[in-house]
């Protein structure tokens, strides 16, 4: 399977908008299938100012960028986009509980 890529064009965010969601108490995970031939798993994060000030949008990201590294090799949907919206209540969470919701949510998805 090929690696991890990051979503970063506009477009993409807005396509997997309409995709598959799983909304968890720490964030909301979209899943869309690109149906393109290419088995890259893409990751897409995004934090809105809702949430807090740059310091605490910034530490939120990189827990989902490293959520993303540790899980997505192996339980993300190949050939798929995957967008993390972060919620309110996951600048608080336990890594190790956004961890378990993270697999809890791609295997919901997964079927």
């Amino acid at each position: 399977m090929s690696g991890l890529t990051t979503l970063t064009r506009r477009a993409d965010f807005l396509a997997a908008n309409g995709a598959m969601r799983k909304p968890m108490p720490g964030f909301v995970l979209l899943v869309r299938k690109r149906d393109d031939g290419d088995l890259a798993i893409r990751l897409g994060i995004t934090v809105t100012k809702k949430i807090g000030n740059a310091v605490v949008r910034n530490r939120m990201k990189r827990r989902f960028r490293a959520l993303g590294r540790e899980l997505l090799p192996e339980h993300g949907i190949a050939g798929a986009d995957h967008v993390l919206i972060g919620r309110a209540g996951g600048v608080e969470r336990d890594y190790q509980a956004l961890r378990d919701e993270l697999g809890a949510a791609l295997r919901k998805l997964a079927r």
